[in-house]
């Protein structure tokens, strides 16, 4: 049957915000160099896939055993509905407090299809349509599109970038009367950076001054993907030491080096005010936002996935050879506190122009201006040790290509 709208009044196929989501340039370019990616990996089995933060050696066998032994059911209702499953968030609180030394309770957490979505039902709980949003740059690159997608406003600022820690006065700068929610990602993606507690307590400082001074609360959702992901036995603080109005956004695909298996949570910490008021709120959200709890297998196997993570000192022993190599080719170097990556200054000042040196030799890399920061590129440690090996020579010849260049 055909369409009987005449062709001049016809309504788009999408609606108006599907369409303008689309065509959010960092969403192109991530979406651009995802199909690049699985392309290239397909077509050449050889390549140096340096994107994302992907499994590249078979997962561990305890990881795989955890699973098997939740897929086999042990009562009727084992595949029924979940929400918050009470075991799952007894492991998970009793996780939070080893590692921050706070008190959090299994009431305090809420289970997400993991850390989108953790984020995503952080933002819809705290702020409305048209609130204002600020988060750093070199960020996750889809903070933009969840951020829009809640009829939100994003504000960027810049980090410091010789030490890429928060630029606290940029912060405090950017907040006006609509600012609601400030997202903090330590440790940070891309830059590997984890931020010291004397900045997180400043930060605190800056916030509830602002608060004060606008009328109406600032709260700061923590994105904590990777505080598991570690190295050199630093001991890793969070925002929810020193802010009592933050949110806790987890993930355990990284901690296992899963990110096809869904589950995170959101956790409110012991210190926040009126978190009875949000618990009804939050619960409400994750039904309507499309039943966001993770499945039945992955809430029975969380509290065995709370006892081990991937071999942080296998990504600490990838990043050390990387930065060994790397800065004897004379790349500029951050060295990461933690995370799967490095982020490295580009050696032309156009860094998408310097990753295609490198496609040329089947190395692929993330560009800065995917992060919305030219002039670096990022590396993923989750490569293994045959692809770092083999991608070396590939470095050094784009480096020396780019010398050649900036000569001329």
């Amino acid at each position: 049957m055909s369409d009987p709208t005449p062709s001049s009044q016809a309504a788009p196929a999408v609606s108006e915000r599907a369409a303008w989501l689309a065509s959010i340039p960092s969403f192109q370019r991530v979406d651009a160099y995802l199909g690049r990616a699985m392309y290239r990996r397909k077509s050449q089995s050889d390549g140096c896939d340096f994107t994302f933060g992907n499994p590249h050696q078979m997962p561990a066998d305890r990881y795989v055993n955890t699973l098997r032994d939740a897929l086999t059911p042990q009562h009727d209702q084992w595949f029924a509905y979940q929400t918050n499953g009470e075991a799952a968030r007894e492991a998970a609180a009793e996780s939070l407090q080893r590692l921050l030394d706070v008190p959090f309770r299994p009431e305090d957490i809420y289970l997400t299809t993991g850390g989108f979505a953790a984020i995503a039902l952080a933002l819809k709980t705290v702020a409305d349509p048209s609130d204002e949003v600020i988060y750093s740059l070199p960020p996750w690159f889809l903070y933009e599109p969840l951020i829009l997608e809640a009829g939100l406003v994003p504000v960027k600022v810049k980090v410091n970038t010789p030490t890429f820690d928060l630029d606290l006065d940029a912060i405090g700068a950017a907040i006006t009367e609509r600012t609601r929610v400030v997202i903090v990602n330590s440790p940070n993606n891309p830059t590997g950076r984890i931020y010291p507690p004397e900045l997180l307590r400043r930060l605190a400082e800056v916030l509830e001054t602002a608060s004060a001074r606008i009328g109406r609360r600032i709260y700061l959702v923590s994105d904590e993907a990777y505080n598991r992901i570690v190295f050199d036995g630093l001991r890793f603080h969070s925002p929810v030491e020193f802010y009592a109005h933050t949110l806790l956004a987890y993930s355990y695909g990284k901690t296992h080096l899963s990110p096809g298996q869904r589950v995170g949570y959101l956790a409110l910490p012991p210190t926040m005010p009126h978190r009875d008021e949000m618990r009804p709120a939050i619960t409400g959200l994750q039904v309507a936002m499309g039943w966001i709890y993770p499945n039945a297998l992955l809430q029975h196997a969380l509290p065995e996935l709370e006892k081990f993570s991937i071999d942080v000192s296998q990504l600490q022993r990838r990043r050390d050879r990387l930065m060994e190599a790397l800065g004897g080719m004379g790349y500029r170097l951050h060295r990461p506190e933690g995370t799967f990556y490095l982020y490295v200054t580009s050696p032309l000042p156009d860094d998408e122009a310097f990753t295609e040196t490198l496609v040329r030799r089947d190395v692929l890399v993330f560009p800065g201006a995917l992060f919305e920061t030219p002039g670096f590129f990022r590396i993923s440690l989750t490569a293994n040790e045959d692809m770092i090996e083999r991608s070396l020579p590939a470095f050094e010849a784009a480096m020396k290509e780019s010398m050649d260049r900036s000569e001329e």
